[in-house]
């Protein structure tokens, strides 16, 4: 495997973290702030600059490259596989009338199924249910097939994200990346490092992602309370409080940040599935506490491996670098120390995150995790 990384900023030159060298027929992963991925000229700059056919676009709250988290920057990382191949589809969620899961079956059965081995997703990030996609390419899926990815962020403004495949980048794109090969190795783990605090409830009212009433209390009523005067700042500010939600059939709870609210109907717009009986708690965390979730994340998805990781792809919540700001890079650096100082590093800061709990096949949708995606051939 041969990997060639390099970013920019706005009207500067590029900086390579390898020597500049042509790969045969590279994924090449370009995750970038939205403003920047809009620009035609900076697409046609980043044309020329990796004239590959395989471009993926994502936009982010956020670029990790090496060691660093840059904003406001284009960050590329070109990757050329030696012994093993990918296949990319990629639908738009606009075309399904932004039915997700129907978008994630159609996905799924468009990608070849002899010797996969793993599946990336990115997706659109500002209306896709996460849930709901995750469950369509699961609904057919062989169970020797792993998930992971990302939706695609907007810094903390929520307007819009984009993503794309070959294409420019535009809203509610969705792609899909297939990893194929006998010698793959693929590796991957979330933790979040937060904690609850407050009573546990019970979800009463909801529909897929729209969190109505808890306790039979409307639920952006109930949340205010606890946030006090930090109310004032909502939707920003639920990204320090999100919500850890236990479904009643699951043992396992999930993290759900509140992507939006609506102050007409009282009701809290999350990033993935609330359903009824779930019990809930709100959550918070510490800087601390985040940087040393980063570290488990990355202890066990190095736990099992035979060989060690070239390419690592970080998925980690917008929330978190809220949280952590100026000391954000600590998460990332916590993540390099564990897999090694010299295994390349991409990857973005997101509205939402996709892995399977540690010790399971089946995907989930998690918020305020780092997730990681660790390959070698």
């Amino acid at each position: 495997m041969k990997v060639v990384q390099a970013y920019k900023k706005a009207n500067t030159n590029w900086s390579y973290y390898q020597d500049k060298i042509m790969l045969n027929n590279p994924l090449v992963l370009v995750f970038g702030n939205r403003y920047l991925l809009e620009d035609p000229n900076i697409i046609a700059d980043i044309r020329k600059e990796f004239p590959y056919e395989h471009l993926v676009f994502g936009s982010s709250s956020g670029e990790i490259i090496c060691c660093n988290v840059n904003d406001e920057t284009i960050s590329v990382s070109a990757i050329e596989f030696e012994k093993s191949t990918f296949v990319i589809e990629n639908e738009n969620v606009i075309d399904y009338n932004k039915d997700a899961k129907q978008l994630g079956e159609v996905l799924y059965n468009k990608i070849p199924k002899d010797n996969l081995k793993h599946l990336f997703v990115l997706s659109e990030g500002s209306f896709v249910n996460g849930s709901s996609l995750i469950n369509g390419l699961e609904s057919a899926i062989d169970s020797s097939i792993s998930i992971t990815g990302g939706m695609c962020g907007d810094d903390d403004r929520f307007e819009k994200t984009v993503a794309g495949y070959k294409e420019n980048p535009k809203e509610g794109e969705v792609v899909l990346i297939g990893f194929y090969g006998k010698s793959l190795e693929i590796s991957y783990a979330n933790y979040g490092g937060w904690v609850s605090f407050g009573p546990e409830r019970v979800i009463t009212k909801s529909e897929a992602n729209i969190l109505y009433e808890i306790d039979g209390q409307p639920a952006l009523d109930l949340y205010k309370k606890y946030l006090g005067d930090k109310s004032k700042e909502l939707p920003q500010a639920s990204l320090l409080y999100p919500l850890n939600v236990t479904p009643a059939e699951k043992s396992e709870p999930v993290v759900r940040t509140i992507l939006n609210i609506n102050n007409e109907d009282q009701s809290m717009i999350l990033a993935g599935d609330a359903p009824v009986n779930s019990r809930v708690q709100l959550m918070m965390a510490s800087v601390d506490g985040i940087a040393e979730g980063a570290q488990k994340a990355a202890i066990c998805a190095m736990k099992d491996r035979e060989n060690p990781p070239e390419i690592a792809i970080l998925v980690s919540c917008i929330g978190r670098k809220l949280v952590m700001n100026q000391r954000v890079e600590e998460e990332v650096e916590q993540v390099r120390d564990v897999i090694g100082e010299k295994i390349p590093m991409t990857g973005f800061y997101s509205y939402g995150e996709m892995a399977p709990f540690n010790g399971s096949k089946s995907c989930e949708l998690h918020n305020q995790t780092m997730t990681l995606t660790l390959i070698s051939e």
